[in-house]
């Protein structure tokens, strides 16, 4: 797969497959995920490396805007996640105790899992103002972003308030539904652009 990246696509985007894809596999599954229970946040570095991969594949450069959309997908992983991770909570438990993987609930408890979650979700909020403020994406974005950043507060908050496994589920897949908006938002704002 490399050698087809360095002949159809270009030698920066191979060289940047191989380190996430040899950073998730190796350094993080096989070392890391057994280390710490921010383990979800170090998985997360490599796991939000795809938007950069494209944007090199198709410019053959590092740009900051590819940072920026690598940052927003870093910081939308644990409070993605660890909503599942409360809801199958025992599931992650019997995990801990037979394989030794920690996950956040399992060995910091639902409370502080919870104020995590609220956590990244007011810094999810912020960071994803950035391509706006940028000049990246324009008014069509932002007008998506700030909606979409309130209702993964409210559902962070909603957790703190309602400690059952259905909330907990609900705020999952809105995550999902908020990562497809927000892209979709940006992909939207890129061909119909409005600015101030």
């Amino acid at each position: 797969a490399m050698l087809v990246l360095m002949a159809k696509v270009n030698m920066l985007t191979a060289l940047l497959t191989f380190l996430s894809l040899f950073g998730y596999a190796v350094v993080y599954t096989k070392y890391l995920k057994r280390m710490t229970p921010q383990n979800i946040v170090i998985g997360g570095a490599f796991g939000a490396t795809p938007p950069l991969l494209g944007w090199c594949a198709i410019t053959g450069e590092i740009h900051p805007y590819a940072l920026l959309l690598v940052l927003i997908i870093f910081v939308w992983t644990p409070p993605h996640f660890w909503p599942l991770a409360i809801a199958r909570e025992e599931k992650y438990q019997k995990i801990y105790d037979d394989f030794k993987i920690p996950m956040l609930p399992v060995t910091n408890g639902l409370e502080h899992t919870r104020l995590q979650i609220l956590l990244y979700s007011v810094l999810l909020l912020i960071v994803t103002l950035l391509p706006y403020l940028t000049g990246m994406s324009g008014l069509i974005y932002l007008a998506t972003v700030i909606p979409l950043g309130l209702i993964f507060i409210y559902y962070a908050l909603l957790m703190m308030r309602h400690k059952d496994k259905k909330t907990a589920m609900t705020t999952f897949w809105f995550s999902i539904v908020y990562i497809t908006l927000l892209f979709a938002a940006l992909l939207i704002d890129h061909y119909f652009r409005f600015t101030l």
